[in-house]
């Protein structure tokens, strides 16, 4: 085909994400924004070679209603690849389709690391975060640290579950303990029962084992109760620097949490987030933003390389082909044969209100994670594709 012809085939890309629930600070409109930049940028440094389309839909937080419009654009729209796809039971539902209608998986804003363990697919990629990375990073640090005995607030879904999983087997692995638990709805309002049994546990530790106003909610209400300052910590596994924002400094201040991307860790991520807040209402990127802005170009310089969008499973070698690349937003970045994208992970802490300069000036960087090390290692993840 030659790069004339090339040029007029679009690239369809879907963003499948919460645009109007508890993750759509997280992701929603945002990431549909984050991916328009890639596509923007993509064709700025290419000119002539793809012809790039963006659509999005609410994903409704719900499996049936996202499979059925990843089905919808498969079979009628062009759909090549889906993006975001926000809460793990949405994707461990979407994958397999996925690899059925031999498309591409770009899981920026999901969770359990299931995806590339017994659910993985060579259609799929793990960009951002997953359950065992934020566990052996801020667990790990906190039970390092003193916070031998936990008590684990979960949200009853699949991320919570796998964050659950994957926090005690880190707090176990250290020589602490579980001293109980309890499940509450997504979008729970009410926390007060929760957090009360959580109290009269005395572990030391709270974990907070959910995601987006979910945590939000907990924190809140822990505030409102005394939690922190009757000496028991809170340790958020699923934080993003829109939840800080929506908690405020006051609330959030002194929490340790796990991240993959800050906007304001080096000049790339600045120009990065500076460009993205303009256009986004002066919010500055989640890591979940951020990771479909990476993915997405990552996606369509493999397009190139593959010569076309409609293998799937050629795309998403192209992708891993690759290498190690220095990804302006992630660091040193690779493709793994399970599906895992690895980069580095930090440790981060939340700033006093004294410590901040602007709005989401909100991270200190306790330590940073290598990839290699970040990441659940291969041998470990019961992927079957693996042998």
């Amino acid at each position: 085909m030659t790069s004339t012809a090339f040029a007029q085939v679009p690239v369809k890309l879907g963003v499948l994400a919460d645009m109007s629930g508890i993750f759509s600070d997280i992701g929603g409109m945002g990431a549909a924004e984050a991916t328009k930049m890639a596509a923007e940028d993509y064709e700025k440094a290419n000119p002539g070679k793809l012809k790039i389309e963006v659509v999005s839909a609410d994903a409704q937080n719900k499996p049936d209603v996202s499979s059925a419009i990843a089905r919808k654009w498969f079979d009628s729209d062009g759909v090549e690849v889906l993006i975001d796809l926000p809460t793990s039971a949405i994707s461990l539902a979407i994958a397999p389709l996925v690899q059925e209608k031999n498309k591409v998986a770009l899981f920026t804003a999901s969770g359990s690391s299931d995806l590339t363990g017994k659910a993985c697919t060579p259609n799929s990629v793990h960009w951002t975060y997953d359950t065992w990375a934020l566990s052996h990073g801020t667990a790990d640090a906190i039970t390092k640290a003193g916070g031998k005995s936990w008590f684990f607030v979960t949200a009853d879904f699949a991320l919570g579950h796998a964050l659950e999983r994957d926090a005690t087997a880190v707090v176990t692995q250290n020589g602490g303990k579980v001293l109980g638990g309890v499940r509450h709805p997504t979008d729970a309002k009410d926390f007060s029962s929760y957090l009360l049994q959580a109290q009269a546990s005395k572990a030391q530790v709270i974990g907070l084992t959910n995601a987006g106003g979910d945590t939000i909610n907990a924190i809140k209400q822990a505030a409102e109760f005394g939690i922190v300052e009757s000496g028991q910590k809170l340790a958020g596994m699923l934080l993003f620097i829109s939840d800080i924002h929506s908690l405020g400094l006051k609330t959030a201040q002194g929490l340790q949490l796990t991240t993959a991307f800050y906007w304001d860790l080096n000049d790339k991520t600045r120009s990065f987030g500076d460009r993205f807040a303009t256009r986004n209402g002066g919010r500055y990127p989640s890591m979940n933003q951020a990771g479909a802005y990476s993915a997405v170009m990552a996606y369509l310089k493999a397009v190139e390389k593959a010569g076309s969008a409609k293998d799937g499973v050629a795309v998403v070698k192209a992708m891993r082909d690759a290498g190690t690349f220095d990804d302006p937003l992630f660091g040193r970045t690779s493709l793994r044969e399970d599906g895992r994208v690895l980069h580095d992970m930090m440790l981060v802490q939340v700033k006093k209100p004294q410590e901040s300069k602007r709005a989401f000036d909100y991270y200190k960087v306790l330590a940073t994670i290598p990839g290699d090390r970040a990441c659940r290692p291969l041998k470990d993840g019961n992927c079957p594709m693996i042998k």
